[in-house]
């Protein structure tokens, strides 16, 4: 039961290093005066879903529920 262990913490360590770099690759939220007055709402604030910014949104998401599954299971103790 060791070696699950040992692989379940090396992958631990591997996605809270890439939930890291995600959350800082990804742009602020605040917008400035800008948002107050819908200029906001563009091209690319409609098609967020499909950008750069829309897929690390997403890949952030999935990697935070493997960090929060993995750390579940490791302090469960029953590996």
């Amino acid at each position: 039961m060791g070696v699950i262990r040992i692989i379940c913490s090396i992958l631990y360590i591997i996605v809270s290093v890439a939930l890291v770099i995600l959350v800082l690759m990804q742009e602020g939220k605040a917008q400035g005066l800008g948002s107050i007055s819908g200029a906001a709402e563009s091209y690319w604030g409609k098609n967020k879903g499909r950008s750069m910014e829309g897929m690390l949104v997403k890949i952030t998401k999935v990697l935070a529920f493997f960090f929060l599954a993995l750390t579940i299971v490791l302090n469960m103790n029953i590996i």
